[in-house]
């Protein structure tokens, strides 16, 4: 029976993380061999700890590459639980987990690439994906055109998969809420939810709430999330004088909480692997209103399931927004549509089977 070992030793968490500790906790209940290798300080390592998963916490660094020390520690790691496969998920494990993997002398060395932006075309990464990766396993078809936009010979486009990250829709339908906004008489209530970073754009949203505000739409607009432009944010927010129409509740545990205080469900990403979010929301029968790049097509079906718009249109965004306030018709036979879409496409059960026999083979 192979061994598979899961490499992740990014502290915080976020969608990668989710899919590492879910699949490697699927493998496990089948029955399979599951290592897992990850950083001793993160949310990893903390979940590891509830579990029965055999695992070790490392420190690893963005230079530990260039130390032969922490290669061969990796590598020995490797060697003592007769690891057959490894699925890395960062580009900077990468550098050190398949060094060492390739010293080891596994079958196969797996970079799971979870973010649809194009890899950069350097000396570092020809070598490695030339030399050391011998599969890629991506997230969504536009996470796997993102792979060759710089140079088409990186790496065999045969040899890069498409699995779309799962969701267990009987779990999630099934888990209890509490809603953390109770909406006034003629209230409409947009969400947003994520980490507060540059890559989700929440920047975009305030100017978006300015203008609806302008337009006199009754609304709230509720962001949930923590991240280091939470404040950054919130200034802005009162420069643009919309602080009594905008929430910033903070970490947000359970996104069914926020999704239920809403109506429809923003999100202003400048790019995604894979909406994990966009999924859920779906599933609690909320439309979407995105912008038409990245993955987001895969997720939200244009005028069926929801909205897409060209990259930080404010007011067509803010069009489509005002639309479905005027029509709660619309708003609820989209949010219909988006479950059914949702529940068939992104069933954790189809998923993580294609995974197992993808870790398999």
């Amino acid at each position: 029976m192979k061994t598979i070992c899961f490499f992740n030793t990014t502290k915080a968490w976020g969608g990668g993380e989710k899919w590492h500790l879910e699949t490697c906790k699927y493998m496990h209940d089948k029955g399979h061999n599951v290592f897992f290798i990850t950083n001793k300080n993160s949310q990893l390592y903390h979940k590891l700890q509830e579990s029965s998963i055999k695992y070790v916490g490392l420190s690893i660094t963005n230079q530990s590459f260039l130390n032969p020390f922490a290669i061969n520690e990796v590598k020995n790691i490797l060697k003592e639980n007769n690891i057959d496969v490894i699925i890395i998920n960062l580009s900077r494990d990468l550098k050190i987990a398949a060094l060492a993997a390739k010293k080891a002398g596994l079958e196969r060395i797996i970079y799971r690439r979870g973010s649809a932006i194009p890899i950069k075309n350097k000396f570092l990464n020809r070598y490695y994906f030339k030399n050391l990766v011998t599969d890629i396993l991506a997230n969504s078809q536009a996470t796997k055109e993102t792979v060759l936009v710089n140079n088409s010979n990186l790496f065999p486009r045969e040899k890069i998969e498409v699995i779309y990250n799962g969701l267990d829709i009987e779990a999630f339908i099934q888990k209890a809420y509490t809603p953390i906004y109770k909406k006034a008489e003629g209230e409409f209530v947009l969400t947003n939810l994520g980490r507060l970073e540059n890559q989700k754009n929440q920047k975009f949203l305030l100017h978006l709430a300015k203008e609806l505000k302008s337009r006199n739409l009754n609304f709230k607009l509720i962001i949930g999330g923590e991240g280091s432009l939470k404040n950054e944010l919130q200034k802005l927010s009162d420069e643009l004088n919309i602080n009594d129409v905008v929430l910033f509740p903070g970490f947000i545990e359970n996104p069914k909480d926020l999704m239920y205080s809403g109506d429809l469900f923003l999100l202003s990403s400048f790019w995604e692997g894979f909406g994990y979010v966009l999924a859920e929301a779906s599933l609690c029968r909320k439309p979407i209103i995105a912008f038409d790049i990245s993955s987001n097509p895969e997720v939200v079906k244009d005028n069926e399931t929801g909205f897409l718009t060209p990259l930080n249109d404010v007011n067509l965004f803010a069009d489509k927004v005002e639309l479905l306030s005027n029509n709660q018709e619309k708003t609820k036979s989209m949010g219909e549509a988006g479950f059914n879409f949702a529940s068939t496409t992104f069933n954790s059960k189809i998923t993580l089977a294609k995974i197992e026999e993808y870790l398999l083979k």
